[in-house]
């Protein structure tokens, strides 16, 4: 089932790029350009996330929050403000909002706090995460790991990797995007964070011998998640 994106901006030059790689991602998106339009449609309709601009026209992005908020607590709500006092984040925040993005900001960080977002709440909504691929089962509610059928012990980090590399099986992730998704900070991309995470979980799956690796590097770009 399409995971569905209520996307509140009123601003074209964001709303539209902005549309269209949440569509990329694979989620059914409707823009909404008023603060009043958003309302209805978030009232009306069955949406797992809210992407909301806080200065909205006709009724202020907070309001907004605040009304889905306490008519569908099960959404989730990422705010988007180019306020950037604070203590507009905190009111944001109290307002209901699940996280928020300062403007201007870069759209692979900006996916990355969407699918964290969806994560957190999709095992709330009863569905289970189970990803299978290369003789790998991750099992995201149990947080169990299997490889060729047997357990195999992962750290936090380690299995929020190995998650959302399978998640995107058979595409380039870049080392910033990773490091925004399981670390929250793409601005460790100059530590060496990264590479000795990939190099413990390849020595945990077995990835670390024999001609074929299911963890690819590409040199320079990032890391790919091979099923084959």
């Amino acid at each position: 089932m399409t995971t569905r994106v209520l996307l509140a901006e009123d601003d074209e030059a964001i709303a539209s790029p902005l549309a269209r790689a949440l569509s990329r991602e694979g989620y059914e998106v409707t823009v909404a350009a008023t603060g009043t339009e958003a309302l209805r449609t978030a009232l009306d309709e069955d949406y797992a996330l809210l992407i909301l601009d806080l200065g909205l026209p006709e009724l202020d992005g907070l309001e907004v929050c605040r009304e889905v908020r306490a008519a569908r607590p099960d959404i989730a709500v990422l705010m988007l403000t180019a306020r950037t006092d604070e203590m507009d984040f905190v009111v944001g925040l109290d307002a209901g909002a699940d996280d928020y993005v300062g403007k201007p900001f870069r759209m692979f960080e900006l996916m990355a706090r969407t699918r964290a977002l969806l994560r957190r709440s999709a095992p709330a909504q009863g569905a289970a995460e189970v990803l299978d691929a290369g003789g790998i089962r991750l099992d995201a509610t149990a947080r169990r790991v299997t490889v060729d059928g047997d357990d195999v012990a992962l750290a936090n980090k380690e299995f929020e990797l190995l998650r959302f590399l399978m998640e995107h099986t058979g595409r380039l992730l870049s080392r910033e995007e990773i490091l925004a998704d399981v670390w929250g900070d793409s601005d460790l991309r100059g530590s060496k964070t990264l590479d000795m995470h990939i190099s413990w979980l390849r020595r945990k799956i077995g990835d670390d011998t024999g001609p074929h690796r299911r963890i690819v590097t590409v040199r320079g770009v990032g890391f790919r998640f091979d099923a084959e």
